[in-house]
Protein backbone atom coordinates (compact mmCIF):
# COMPACT_ATOMS: atom_id res chain seq x y z
CA UNK A 1 0.00 0.00 0.00
CA UNK A 2 1.20 3.54 -0.75
CA UNK A 3 2.70 5.48 2.18
CA UNK A 4 0.35 7.58 4.30
CA UNK A 5 2.04 10.90 5.10
CA UNK A 6 1.04 13.74 7.42
CA UNK A 7 2.36 17.10 6.19
CA UNK A 8 2.23 19.82 8.86
CA UNK A 9 2.43 23.31 7.37
CA UNK A 10 1.54 21.74 4.04
CA UNK A 11 -0.29 24.77 2.64
CA UNK A 12 2.77 27.03 2.70
CA UNK A 13 5.28 27.65 -0.06
CA UNK A 14 7.49 24.57 0.22
CA UNK A 15 4.83 22.44 1.89
CA UNK A 16 2.34 22.88 -0.95
CA UNK A 17 4.93 21.89 -3.53
CA UNK A 18 5.72 18.87 -1.37
CA UNK A 19 2.08 17.85 -1.15
CA UNK A 20 1.79 18.05 -4.93
CA UNK A 21 4.87 15.87 -5.39
CA UNK A 22 3.73 13.29 -2.82
CA UNK A 23 0.37 12.93 -4.54
CA UNK A 24 2.08 12.61 -7.91
CA UNK A 25 3.98 9.68 -6.37
CA UNK A 26 0.71 8.06 -5.24
CA UNK A 27 1.18 8.82 -1.56
CA UNK A 28 -1.86 9.33 0.64
CA UNK A 29 -1.55 12.82 2.11
CA UNK A 30 -3.12 14.63 5.04
CA UNK A 31 -2.32 18.33 5.47
CA UNK A 32 -2.47 20.02 8.87
CA UNK A 33 -2.25 23.81 8.63
CA UNK A 34 -3.64 26.80 10.52
CA UNK A 35 -3.37 29.03 7.39
CA UNK A 36 -1.50 31.76 9.19
CA UNK A 37 0.60 31.96 6.04
CA UNK A 38 -0.59 29.08 3.86
CA UNK A 39 -3.35 28.97 1.23
CA UNK A 40 -6.13 26.39 0.96
CA UNK A 41 -6.20 26.48 -2.83
CA UNK A 42 -2.62 25.14 -2.99
CA UNK A 43 -3.48 21.74 -1.49
CA UNK A 44 -6.56 20.68 -3.42
CA UNK A 45 -6.86 16.92 -3.56
CA UNK A 46 -5.25 16.27 -0.20
CA UNK A 47 -7.16 15.54 2.99
CA UNK A 48 -7.13 18.83 4.87
CA UNK A 49 -7.28 19.44 8.62
CA UNK A 50 -7.42 23.09 9.66
CA UNK A 51 -5.88 23.76 13.04
CA UNK A 52 -2.81 24.62 15.05
CA UNK A 53 0.21 22.41 15.64
CA UNK A 54 0.18 23.38 19.31
CA UNK A 55 -3.34 21.99 19.85
CA UNK A 56 -2.72 18.68 21.65
CA UNK A 57 -6.36 17.55 21.39
CA UNK A 58 -6.41 18.19 17.65
CA UNK A 59 -3.14 16.29 17.20
CA UNK A 60 -4.53 13.35 19.15
CA UNK A 61 -7.57 13.35 16.85
CA UNK A 62 -5.44 13.56 13.69
CA UNK A 63 -3.20 10.68 14.75
CA UNK A 64 -6.20 8.72 16.05
CA UNK A 65 -7.96 8.72 12.69
CA UNK A 66 -5.19 7.08 10.67
CA UNK A 67 -1.89 5.26 10.99
CA UNK A 68 0.76 7.42 9.36
CA UNK A 69 3.96 6.03 7.92
CA UNK A 70 5.74 9.34 8.34
CA UNK A 71 5.44 13.05 9.10
CA UNK A 72 6.88 16.01 7.23
CA UNK A 73 7.24 19.18 9.30
CA UNK A 74 7.14 22.56 7.49
CA UNK A 75 5.16 24.53 10.10
CA UNK A 76 7.72 27.16 11.13
CA UNK A 77 7.94 30.91 11.13
CA UNK A 78 10.82 31.92 8.86
CA UNK A 79 11.45 35.68 8.90
CA UNK A 80 14.92 36.39 10.27
CA UNK A 81 14.31 40.07 11.03
CA UNK A 82 11.06 39.33 12.83
CA UNK A 83 12.76 36.64 14.90
CA UNK A 84 15.22 39.28 16.13
CA UNK A 85 12.47 41.75 17.07
CA UNK A 86 10.10 39.11 18.51
CA UNK A 87 12.09 36.00 19.55
CA UNK A 88 9.31 34.69 21.79
CA UNK A 89 7.05 34.20 18.80
CA UNK A 90 9.70 32.03 17.14
CA UNK A 91 10.56 29.92 20.17
CA UNK A 92 6.89 29.35 21.00
CA UNK A 93 6.03 28.26 17.45
CA UNK A 94 9.17 26.68 16.02
CA UNK A 95 10.26 25.00 19.23
CA UNK A 96 7.27 24.67 21.55
CA UNK A 97 4.81 23.44 18.94
CA UNK A 98 7.36 21.00 17.52
CA UNK A 99 7.53 19.44 20.99
CA UNK A 100 3.74 19.06 20.85
CA UNK A 101 4.04 17.28 17.52
CA UNK A 102 6.78 14.96 18.80
CA UNK A 103 4.69 14.07 21.86
CA UNK A 104 1.70 13.22 19.66
CA UNK A 105 3.88 11.11 17.37
CA UNK A 106 5.23 9.15 20.34
CA UNK A 107 1.75 8.46 21.67
CA UNK A 108 0.64 7.30 18.22
CA UNK A 109 3.71 5.15 17.61
CA UNK A 110 4.81 7.12 14.54
CA UNK A 111 8.61 7.24 14.46
CA UNK A 112 9.55 8.67 11.05
CA UNK A 113 10.01 12.43 10.60
CA UNK A 114 11.42 14.74 7.92
CA UNK A 115 12.17 18.11 9.49
CA UNK A 116 12.50 21.41 7.64
CA UNK A 117 15.70 22.91 9.05
CA UNK A 118 17.80 25.81 7.75
CA UNK A 119 21.26 26.98 6.78
CA UNK A 120 20.67 29.72 9.35
CA UNK A 121 21.98 27.30 11.98
CA UNK A 122 25.52 27.90 10.67
CA UNK A 123 25.51 31.64 11.35
CA UNK A 124 28.49 33.55 9.95
CA UNK A 125 30.42 30.49 8.87
CA UNK A 126 34.05 31.04 7.92
CA UNK A 127 33.83 28.27 5.32
CA UNK A 128 32.29 28.36 1.88
CA UNK A 129 30.91 25.92 0.93
CA UNK A 130 29.61 24.83 4.33
CA UNK A 131 29.72 21.18 5.37
CA UNK A 132 27.28 19.55 7.77
CA UNK A 133 30.18 18.93 10.14
CA UNK A 134 31.13 22.62 10.32
CA UNK A 135 30.41 24.52 13.56
CA UNK A 136 26.85 25.70 14.15
CA UNK A 137 26.57 29.19 15.62
CA UNK A 138 23.27 30.83 14.57
CA UNK A 139 23.19 34.62 14.76
CA UNK A 140 19.41 35.04 15.10
CA UNK A 141 16.56 33.41 17.04
CA UNK A 142 15.15 31.83 13.86
CA UNK A 143 18.38 29.90 13.30
CA UNK A 144 18.64 29.03 16.99
CA UNK A 145 15.09 27.64 17.00
CA UNK A 146 16.00 25.32 14.13
CA UNK A 147 19.25 24.18 15.73
CA UNK A 148 17.55 23.40 19.05
CA UNK A 149 14.97 21.23 17.27
CA UNK A 150 17.76 19.35 15.50
CA UNK A 151 19.40 18.71 18.86
CA UNK A 152 16.08 17.54 20.32
CA UNK A 153 15.65 15.12 17.41
CA UNK A 154 19.07 13.64 18.15
CA UNK A 155 18.03 13.08 21.77
CA UNK A 156 14.72 11.55 20.73
CA UNK A 157 16.52 9.26 18.31
CA UNK A 158 18.79 7.99 21.09
CA UNK A 159 16.05 7.55 23.71
CA UNK A 160 12.77 7.01 21.84
CA UNK A 161 13.89 5.38 18.57
CA UNK A 162 12.61 8.33 16.53
CA UNK A 163 14.06 8.12 13.03
CA UNK A 164 14.46 11.57 11.51
CA UNK A 165 16.25 13.52 8.83
CA UNK A 166 16.75 17.26 9.19
CA UNK A 167 17.14 19.01 5.84
CA UNK A 168 19.09 22.25 6.09
CA UNK A 169 17.69 24.44 3.33
CA UNK A 170 19.73 27.19 1.87
CA UNK A 171 17.58 29.70 -0.08
CA UNK A 172 14.43 28.04 -1.40
CA UNK A 173 13.31 29.68 -4.64
CA UNK A 174 11.49 29.09 -7.89
CA UNK A 175 8.08 27.67 -8.76
CA UNK A 176 6.31 25.05 -10.80
CA UNK A 177 7.60 25.46 -14.39
CA UNK A 178 4.09 26.09 -15.74
CA UNK A 179 3.52 28.89 -13.22
CA UNK A 180 0.66 27.12 -11.46
CA UNK A 181 2.28 27.16 -8.01
CA UNK A 182 4.82 29.61 -6.61
CA UNK A 183 5.68 31.82 -3.65
CA UNK A 184 2.82 33.70 -1.95
CA UNK A 185 4.20 34.95 1.34
CA UNK A 186 2.49 37.86 3.07
CA UNK A 187 4.50 39.86 3.77
CA UNK A 188 7.08 38.77 1.21
CA UNK A 189 10.65 38.73 2.50
CA UNK A 190 12.46 36.48 0.00
CA UNK A 191 14.76 38.17 -2.48
CA UNK A 192 13.69 36.68 -5.81
CA UNK A 193 9.93 37.33 -5.48
CA UNK A 194 10.69 40.85 -4.21
CA UNK A 195 12.89 41.47 -7.25
CA UNK A 196 10.10 40.21 -9.51
CA UNK A 197 7.53 42.44 -7.78
CA UNK A 198 9.68 45.40 -8.82
CA UNK A 199 9.95 44.02 -12.35
CA UNK A 200 6.15 43.68 -12.46
CA UNK A 201 5.66 47.28 -11.34
CA UNK A 202 4.18 46.32 -7.97
CA UNK A 203 7.02 47.98 -6.05
CA UNK A 204 8.99 51.08 -7.08
CA UNK A 205 12.43 49.67 -6.22
CA UNK A 206 14.26 46.89 -4.41
CA UNK A 207 15.73 47.58 -0.99
CA UNK A 208 19.22 46.07 -0.63
CA UNK A 209 20.36 45.72 2.97
CA UNK A 210 24.11 46.16 3.07
CA UNK A 211 26.65 47.01 0.39
CA UNK A 212 29.79 46.56 2.49
CA UNK A 213 29.98 42.81 3.02
CA UNK A 214 33.27 41.04 2.34
CA UNK A 215 32.09 39.82 -1.07
CA UNK A 216 33.15 40.81 -4.60
CA UNK A 217 30.34 43.37 -5.05
CA UNK A 218 29.64 44.10 -1.36
CA UNK A 219 26.21 42.43 -1.25
CA UNK A 220 25.26 39.18 0.49
CA UNK A 221 25.90 35.89 -1.29
CA UNK A 222 23.36 33.11 -1.02
CA UNK A 223 22.87 29.61 -2.40
CA UNK A 224 19.53 29.39 -4.23
CA UNK A 225 17.90 25.96 -4.58
CA UNK A 226 14.82 25.28 -6.69
CA UNK A 227 11.75 24.33 -4.66
CA UNK A 228 11.23 21.29 -6.90
CA UNK A 229 14.74 20.07 -6.07
CA UNK A 230 14.05 20.66 -2.37
CA UNK A 231 10.90 18.58 -2.50
CA UNK A 232 12.63 15.78 -4.39
CA UNK A 233 15.21 15.81 -1.59
CA UNK A 234 12.42 15.37 0.96
CA UNK A 235 10.91 12.51 -1.00
CA UNK A 236 14.25 10.72 -1.31
CA UNK A 237 14.95 11.27 2.39
CA UNK A 238 11.52 9.92 3.33
CA UNK A 239 11.97 6.82 1.16
CA UNK A 240 15.41 6.33 2.68
CA UNK A 241 13.99 6.29 6.21
CA UNK A 242 11.03 4.10 5.27
CA UNK A 243 13.48 1.59 3.79
CA UNK A 244 15.34 1.45 7.10
CA UNK A 245 18.11 3.93 6.31
CA UNK A 246 19.93 6.01 8.89
CA UNK A 247 18.83 9.52 9.81
CA UNK A 248 20.91 12.66 10.21
CA UNK A 249 21.20 16.27 9.06
CA UNK A 250 21.88 17.23 5.45
CA UNK A 251 22.37 20.40 3.42
CA UNK A 252 20.08 21.04 0.45
CA UNK A 253 21.33 23.78 -1.85
CA UNK A 254 22.70 24.24 -5.34
CA UNK A 255 26.33 24.25 -4.23
CA UNK A 256 26.80 27.66 -5.86
CA UNK A 257 26.45 31.20 -4.53
CA UNK A 258 25.05 34.36 -6.11
CA UNK A 259 25.12 37.90 -4.74
CA UNK A 260 22.06 40.14 -4.53
CA UNK A 261 23.31 42.17 -7.49
CA UNK A 262 23.89 39.01 -9.53
CA UNK A 263 20.31 37.91 -8.86
CA UNK A 264 19.06 41.31 -10.02
CA UNK A 265 21.09 41.05 -13.23
CA UNK A 266 19.60 37.63 -14.04
CA UNK A 267 16.10 38.92 -13.25
CA UNK A 268 16.56 41.85 -15.61
CA UNK A 269 17.59 39.42 -18.36
CA UNK A 270 14.63 37.10 -17.73
CA UNK A 271 11.98 39.83 -17.45
CA UNK A 272 13.39 42.39 -19.86
CA UNK A 273 12.73 45.05 -17.21
CA UNK A 274 15.06 47.45 -15.39
CA UNK A 275 15.02 46.89 -11.62
CA UNK A 276 15.84 50.05 -9.61
CA UNK A 277 17.52 49.50 -6.24
CA UNK A 278 17.88 51.44 -2.98
CA UNK A 279 20.80 50.59 -0.70
CA UNK A 280 20.07 50.51 3.02
CA UNK A 281 22.11 49.58 6.12
CA UNK A 282 22.72 45.95 6.98
CA UNK A 283 20.00 44.10 8.87
CA UNK A 284 20.85 42.56 12.21
CA UNK A 285 21.24 38.78 11.94
CA UNK A 286 22.17 38.58 8.24
CA UNK A 287 25.23 36.48 7.41
CA UNK A 288 27.50 37.61 4.58
CA UNK A 289 27.96 34.32 2.70
CA UNK A 290 25.98 31.08 2.89
CA UNK A 291 26.78 28.43 0.27
CA UNK A 292 26.21 24.68 0.71
CA UNK A 293 28.44 21.67 0.35
CA UNK A 294 25.78 19.23 -0.90
CA UNK A 295 27.75 16.01 -1.28
CA UNK A 296 26.45 14.30 1.87
CA UNK A 297 22.82 14.16 0.68
CA UNK A 298 23.96 12.63 -2.59
CA UNK A 299 26.00 9.99 -0.81
CA UNK A 300 23.31 9.11 1.75
CA UNK A 301 20.12 9.10 -0.33
CA UNK A 302 21.09 9.91 -3.90
CA UNK A 303 19.98 13.55 -4.12
CA UNK A 304 21.44 16.20 -6.38
CA UNK A 305 19.83 19.37 -7.76
CA UNK A 306 18.49 19.34 -11.31
CA UNK A 307 16.73 22.72 -11.73
CA UNK A 308 18.78 24.95 -9.43
CA UNK A 309 20.70 27.09 -11.89
CA UNK A 310 19.73 30.70 -11.25
CA UNK A 311 18.38 31.34 -14.76
CA UNK A 312 15.90 28.46 -14.43
CA UNK A 313 14.87 29.45 -10.90
CA UNK A 314 14.13 33.05 -11.89
CA UNK A 315 12.38 32.03 -15.10
CA UNK A 316 10.03 29.67 -13.26
CA UNK A 317 9.41 32.25 -10.53
CA UNK A 318 8.58 34.88 -13.17
CA UNK A 319 6.17 32.44 -14.84
CA UNK A 320 4.36 32.01 -11.52
CA UNK A 321 4.37 35.74 -10.77
CA UNK A 322 2.93 36.47 -14.21
CA UNK A 323 0.35 33.68 -13.80
CA UNK A 324 -0.95 35.05 -10.51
Amino acid sequence: MSPNILVVGGAGYIGSHMVKMLMEHQCRVTVLDNFSSGHKDTVEGARLVEGDLGDAELLASVFGRAQYDGVMHFASFIQVAESVSDPGKYYENNLGKTLCLLAAMRRAGVNTLIFSSSAAIYGNSVRAPIKETDPTDPVNPYGRSKLIVEQILQDYSASYCLRSISLRYFNAAGAEPDGSLGERHEPETHLIPLVLQVAAGLKPCLDIYGSDYDTPDGTCIRDYVHVHDLCRGHLLALNHLLAGGLGGSFNLGSGNGASVLEVIKIAEQVTGRVIPVLFKPRRQGDAGILVADIRAANIRFGWKPQLSDLQTIVTHAWNAASHH
